[in-house]
């Protein structure tokens, strides 16, 4: 009789409610609320990534389409440079973004505070000697009604010339440049086409 029993009680029916059906519609499929808060996370690393590289470009490097030919052959017309913002400390030589007249430069950095350049006859001279600049193939001449030389570059300035020297717009027209009027130093050259 016990047997019974055991055998009734097993297969009666649970009451309304109280089955396994009820208890994951009260608290939700546990797959389906792992699988969300997944999502949520995948998401929420998305968007902190693209946060982080926003900030990077925002305050320490930047892109820019270099848009003339005046730095040929060493950065060419349509290249893509990638700058550093914080360094304006600029050495003899550096490659720098320059704003001018709405229009994005870069430019060489030919000479620094305290320097005195000059252009003769001869071609660029900075501290009474003439310079001998390798991958420059074309001499520097002054423009007419621009910068009278010689100059000595003032404090917090640089002195920027483009690499094709016969056409550039750059110092010879527009003086030295304030450090903290430029964009940066430009730490790499993105050539995307094949020119």
């Amino acid at each position: 009789m016990s047997v019974a029993v055991v055998a009734e009680s097993a297969v009666a029916p649970e009451p309304a409610g109280t089955g396994r059906s009820a208890r994951r519609a009260q608290t939700g499929d546990p797959r389906q609320t792992s699988v969300t808060r997944d999502l949520l996370s995948l998401l929420i690393k998305i968007v902190a990534i693209l946060a982080a590289v926003a900030a990077i470009f925002t305050f320490l490097y930047g892109l820019a389409r270099d848009t003339d030919p005046d730095m040929a052959p060493a950065v060419k017309e349509g290249d893509l440079v990638l700058f550093y913002r914080l360094d304006k400390d600029y050495a003899i030589g550096d490659l720098l973004l320059v704003k001018f007249e709405g229009n994005l430069q870069v430019r060489r950095v030919i000479a620094k505070a305290g320097d005195t350049v000059d252009i003769t006859e001869l071609g660029l001279v900075i501290n009474g000697a003439l310079q001998q600049e390798s991958g420059i193939n074309q001499t520097t001449r002054r423009y007419q009604d621009a910068v009278s030389f010689p100059l000595t570059v003032g404090p917090g300035q640089v002195f920027v010339l483009g690499d094709s020297r016969e056409n550039a717009t750059d110092s010879r027209v527009y003086g030295p440049v304030n450090t903290d009027d430029t964009l940066g130093t430009v730490i790499t050259i993105i050539r995307w086409r094949g020119l």
